[in-house]
């Protein structure tokens, strides 16, 4: 890596530690030329993956294009930045969990929804209404109601009602 004063190829790393995110590498690394010492943060990336539209159009994977979703739906919400990074991880690793080179938008969408779902559910009701295209309040209410339904106990059989 590059001297970030002076541009000198190589440096050295002097320390390394699990970033208070707990899903990066935090490195101090110091200039074998002119001594600057300068973080470095490594975290996992997503390569080789293609997203397929729902017009069939293909696409590289872009992180960028899920945080900034993501931030338009927490805008004003209160998700502090480690909880933020924690929710692309998960995110990203239900992706990879899926274990293909190429995955539609829709599923990508599903996963991003489920984890947000936990994460802060106004969020949620955000990020659907833009994915799934809400027509109109009806649409927005049968979502609203599905958060709010409880489950009904199961029936068994000393309780038969």
């Amino acid at each position: 890596m590059k001297c970030p004063v002076c541009y000198f190829q190589d440096t050295k790393v002097v320390d390394s530690r699990v970033a208070s995110d707990g899903l990066s590498i935090r490195r101090r690394r110091e200039c074998l030329k002119c001594c600057f010492r300068f973080s470095t943060f490594e975290e996992i990336e997503i390569l080789d993956l293609t997203v397929v539209k729902r017009d069939d159009k293909k696409e590289n994977y872009s992180r960028e294009k899920i945080v900034k979703g993501l931030k338009k739906s927490l805008e004003k919400r209160s998700v502090s930045d480690d909880k933020f990074k924690q929710l692309i991880h998960l995110i990203e690793r239900d992706i990879q969990k899926l274990r293909k080179n190429e995955v539609s938008s829709d599923e990508v969408g599903q996963i991003i929804m489920n984890q947000l779902k936990k994460i802060d559910k106004v969020a949620y009701i955000r990020f659907a209404s833009v994915y799934q295209a809400f027509e109109d309040v009806t649409t927005f209410k049968k979502e609203l109601n599905k958060l709010f339904e409880k489950k009904k106990p199961k029936k068994t059989l000393n309780n038969k009602k």
